[in-house]
């Protein structure tokens, strides 16, 4: 095994470690404060009253690791320092409920550090004047997309460690291994997040954990040179992160044909229409699960150019069709019944 494979491995045991060693004692903390989300019948149906602080678990396991793995210079200092602003702002809405606007403005001021970071898009494909409103729009709609899935056991957890195993492999496949550093830091934390999280869950990841995540999936496309890899390059981002995509795109869809705000709760989640379709919670996992493998086998393919853009268009409208299909009233999955 080459070094660079055993520091990307021991990144993942270590990030995995601290945040498995933290997890119970933030239960013990959020149970001692009352951090405690109460299911409300609507969006949040579990049965008993779980902790938060989640989130804050993988916070400090993630910055743990890369204490001790990651060569820092000040493009991710200023990455951190919004990593972290999302984090607080999350954290400050688990403990006294923000306003909508309130969560919006500090999303603004940590999207405002990412770009001064440099994390935008730089392609020749676009123009100065549209690369910042699309590189401003897409992170917001990736943060909310972690925030707004976050509403069942497992459900938030399991897309993120999917779409990090997702580009973890790209990067892998295109010798991008800082970035890979980074997923390998993120992976573990969610996967030992995900041990407590996993239905039944003793632990939710609250705001803080769903902010926090969003804000890195958002920044984490912009550290690989999609041009470079492929023509059709800057599609890759939005095949690694079609799941979230598809549920807050979705949400605002509906809600608006409906005639309600978008960001007002709802049972117009995706979870909600599989719950509908006797799904349980552990085959609507295995069903995210089972999407996410197309979406990484997909991506992998086109990145290394085996996978041309109509075979890939032709995929993308069959995965469309299959998630809206496993969505419609009465219908059930056929592949996992």
């Amino acid at each position: 095994m080459s070094s660079i494979a055993l520091r990307l491995f021991f990144a993942c045991i270590l990030s995995f470690c601290f945040t498995y060693y933290l997890i119970p004692i933030f239960i013990a903390i959020a149970r001692k404060y009352n951090i405690i989300d109460f299911p409300d019948g609507i969006i949040k149906q579990h049965v008993l009253p779980t902790p938060y602080l989640g989130g804050a678990a993988i916070y400090l396991g993630f910055l743990l690791t890369l204490a001790v793995v990651f060569p820092f210079d000040n493009q991710f200092f200023l990455f951190l320092v919004g990593s972290s602003l999302l984090f607080y702002i999350g954290l400050i809405d688990d403990l006294i409920q923000l306003q909508p606007l309130q969560k919006f403005l500090g999303q603004i001021i940590a999207v405002i550090c990412f770009i001064r970071a440099g994390f935008y898009l730089k392609s020749h494909l676009y123009c100065n004047l549209w690369s910042m409103p699309i590189s401003v729009l897409w992170m917001l709609l990736i943060i909310n997309a972690f925030n707004l899935i976050d509403i069942m056991d497992g459900l938030a957890s399991i897309t993120a460690l999917c779409c990090a195993l997702n580009f973890l492999v790209l990067a892998i496949l295109t010798e991008q291994y800082i970035p890979a550093l980074l997923l390998c830091s993120i992976i573990g934390s969610i996967a030992a997040f995900l041990c407590f999280n996993k239905p039944p869950a003793y632990i939710y990841l609250g705001d803080a954990g769903s902010l926090f995540i969003g804000g890195l999936f958002s920044t984490i496309p912009f550290l690989f040179p999609w041009g470079g890899m492929n023509v059709h390059g800057y599609i890759i981002p939005v095949i690694a992160l079609a799941i979230p995509l598809l549920e807050v795109c979705g949400l605002i869809c509906i809600r608006t044909y409906r005639g309600l705000l978008f960001y007002k709760p709802s049972k117009h989640h995706f979870m909600h229409y599989l719950k509908r379709n006797h799904f349980s919670e552990n085959e609507i996992l295995r069903f995210i699960f089972m999407m996410s493998c197309i979406l990484i086998v997909s991506a992998a393919l086109f990145v290394k150019n085996s996978l041309q853009i109509d075979r890939l268009m032709v995929i993308g409208g069959g995965f469309l069709a299959y998630w809206i299909y496993s969505l419609a009233p009465q219908r059930n999955s056929f592949f996992l019944k």
